[in-house]
């Protein structure tokens, strides 16, 4: 069994190749791939060469962990079966060529216990579970505040945004600075920071990836306030101490969602609390990846770039 996948050769490399698939097992899903998502923060990194030491990395590799299909066949010791639409966070299946995150191909062999079942009605707003689960995991972990202010427009920032308000928290301030990205705010106001007189935020969420940004965060902070890094950062994190202690300002790091996380988001997507319309901006043939991925990195008007797997 073969695929045909996204491969990155070395950073700015990417190339379509044909990859032997691992066979799969009782336990495994063999998935046919509608839609993939192109991510522009750890995607970003690993196309640029800028990611930091991660478990799995090195080149050449398939990219992805945003990815939509049908199942095409099921193990037997599975409970899915043919036909099923399936959202697939990542596949190691393709040999010696590494996955990381492994989910940009046309076809996938993956175990069944990490796919999730969606609606057929979603289509290609699937690709955007994992994002809105990330989005989730800051905001549900435990003694987390609701963000008032949020730093940064993109997708992230605006899952973060709808989720929060799903959650019925008050409408969170967010922050942006390009203006082709100020649109599209439901229920919320997006600002210029430099607009913003602010000095009081109780907690800070950070989707920018910026690592020189803590210095001008931890001044808009009240006392006792929170910044809460939700992003990816390449470069190494510091600030001043004497505002920080002066604050007495709290940092926390939001790490990778957990599987609860996307069962939670599942749920508030299928009960209509939370939308994912108006998040996809992009797209193009997964024949044209190479185009695709620069257009997702490099237009600033790209929220979301999806590659259309079905003419190959």
């Amino acid at each position: 069994m073969e695929t045909i996948a996204v491969v990155l050769k070395q950073p700015e490399q990417i190339e379509l190749n044909r990859l032997a698939l691992t066979p799969p097992t009782a336990d495994d899903v063999v998935v046919d791939i509608d839609w993939s998502g192109v991510s522009t923060g750890t995607e970003r990194l690993l196309w640029s060469g800028r990611m930091p030491p991660f478990p799995g990395m090195g080149y050449p590799l398939v990219p992805g962990y945003e990815s939509v299909g049908r199942v095409v066949e099921a193990g037997s010791a599975t409970a899915l079966h043919p036909g099923q639409r399936v959202f697939v966070p990542g596949a190691k299946c393709f040999g010696e060529v590494r996955g990381l995150f492994g989910a940009s191909a046309s076809r996938l062999v993956v175990a069944a216990k990490r796919v999730v079942p969606l609606d057929q009605n979603l289509g290609e707003r699937g690709i955007l579970l994992a994002l809105a689960a990330t989005a989730y995991h800051a905001i549900a972990a435990r003694g987390a505040s609701a963000p008032d202010c949020i730093v940064g427009h993109g997708v992230l920032g605006r899952l973060l945004a709808r989720i929060s308000i799903a959650a019925r928290n008050e409408p969170p301030t967010v922050w942006e600075k390009n203006p082709a990205r100020v649109g599209g705010a439901i229920d919320y106001g997006v600002i210029d920071p430099e607009h913003d007189t602010r000095r009081d935020y109780k907690s800070i969420y950070d989707v920018s990836g910026d690592a020189g940004l803590l210095d001008s965060l931890i001044g808009r902070i009240a006392p006792g306030g929170e910044i809460v890094l939700a992003g990816f950062y390449s470069e190494r994190l510091s600030f001043a101490f004497p505002p920080a202690f002066m604050r007495e300002a709290r940092l926390r790091v939001a790490a990778e969602w957990q599987p609860s996380d996307l069962v939670a988001i599942k749920a508030l997507i299928e009960s209509g609390r939370l939308s994912l319309d108006g998040l996809i901006t992009h797209h193009h043939a997964a024949a044209d990846a190479s185009n695709a991925y620069r257009v997702a990195f490099e237009d600033r008007a790209c929220l979301k770039m999806v590659l259309n797997w079905s003419s190959l």
